[in-house]
């Protein structure tokens, strides 16, 4: 149980770090939690993040980065990696609408500011809500649930996820120019890796 509920907080606050920009409740959040900083050791060096108010180092560092990041240079959505033509499919032929469907997952276009269901932090927030759905068939005592949840997890893991979020967060590793995407893309990228290793070992 302990697990699975830091698991599904590790996916949460990788989906809302890559999603949107932070606001200043999400980066006091991070500086103030010593657990959350452990996963950006970069950043707890960084002088900045102690130095300057919250709002200018949003305004002048952080934000103007992540729009480098996910906006101008890089581009978030798994069809522009898995497309020949590398164009991302907005419609319902995306390949993650269907099971998004059928576990009942909704994307809210308005928050995410995203043009389709494939980006990696909406991908990261299926995961999470997914292991959500997982903690309550453990509490129910649900055997055969929490077995399907897993199993859906590791099908997703490496039909959506590994086949295309490794060459992102490498490229975003590569262009960040604070800590805080660099640490992310980091953190992402192992994280992902020993998640699916984790679920294989689970299901075998």
């Amino acid at each position: 149980m302990q697990n699975t509920k830091a698991r599904t907080n590790i996916y949460a606050l990788l989906s809302r770090v890559l999603l949107q920009e932070l606001d200043t409740e999400m980066l006091k959040t991070i500086k103030d939690d010593e657990n959350i900083l452990e996963f950006f050791p970069t950043l707890k060096e960084w002088k900045p993040l102690r130095e300057i108010e919250a709002s200018k180092l949003l305004q002048e560092y952080l934000n103007p980065d992540f729009v480098n990041l996910s906006i101008l240079h890089l581009i978030p959505y798994e069809t522009f990696y898995t497309r020949e033509d590398q164009k991302i499919e907005t419609g319902g032929a995306n390949p993650v609408t269907d099971i998004y469907s059928a576990y009942d997952f909704m994307v809210d276009y308005e928050v995410s500011r995203t043009v389709s269901a494939d980006h990696i932090g909406i991908e990261l927030e299926f995961m999470h809500h997914l292991i959500e759905a997982e903690l309550k068939a453990l509490e129910d005592n649900d055997t055969n649930a929490v077995l399907e949840l897993k199993e859906v997890q590791r099908e997703f893991l490496n039909k959506h996820l590994l086949q295309w979020a490794p060459m992102y967060l490498i490229n975003m590793k590569f262009e960040a120019r604070t800590p805080l995407y660099y640490d992310a893309a980091e953190m992402a990228l192992e994280f992902l890796l020993s998640d699916n290793e984790y679920l294989s070992k689970e299901l075998s």
